[in-house]
């Protein structure tokens, strides 16, 4: 299940860095998800369609391939910016909860600097995640106090990398 508005967020933001094809913009997004989704042509042509009946991008003449590419138009970047606003401006709170594919959160960051924070990402969702498993099956509180005391000294180090970018 997608959130609403993130096929259209993310398309917006891919065609920010460059002009793409429907096709290109799918595996764009299919690579930061990790391959965890790639959104359908049945959702993409659509939402293209809107987005340029929106006057939010315009279509480029086809190349000698033949392939659509679509460019974001100055409206379609101030509603990208709008966007990114109300993201930005959303209760701490709503903050915390991320994107149900945690490649994305890195969307902005072009996807060929970020494969192994990705790969890093995915690897610690997943043992996460079993751990959750193996908790239920055979319950141990060690364990889990292992696990919290470990997640709690990953989230400092994390602050402080954060902290040190903030300057």
């Amino acid at each position: 299940m997608v959130p609403k508005g993130f096929i259209r967020f993310h398309v917006l933001e891919a065609l920010s860095q460059k002009p793409m094809s429907g096709s290109e913009i799918m595996n764009e997004i299919s690579n930061r998800t990790d391959g965890c989704w790639k959104p359908s042509p049945g959702s993409i042509y659509p939402l293209l369609a809107w987005l340029q009946d929106n006057g939010y991008v315009e279509e480029l003449p086809s190349d000698q391939s033949g392939l659509k590419r679509y460019k974001v138009t100055e409206s379609g970047k101030a509603f990208l910016n709008e966007q990114r606003k109300m993201r930005a401006s959303s209760t701490e709170e709503a903050k915390l909860f991320p994107p149900p594919f945690m490649g994305a959160l890195w969307f902005r960051i072009p996807s060929h600097k970020t494969v192994k924070l990705r790969r890093s990402m995915r690897k610690l969702m997943v043992a996460f995640f079993r751990l959750g498993n193996e908790l239920e099956e055979t319950f141990s509180q060690e364990a889990m106090s292992d696990a919290q005391r470990l997640l709690d000294e990953t989230a400092e180090k994390l602050n402080e990398i954060g902290a040190k970018l903030r300057g």
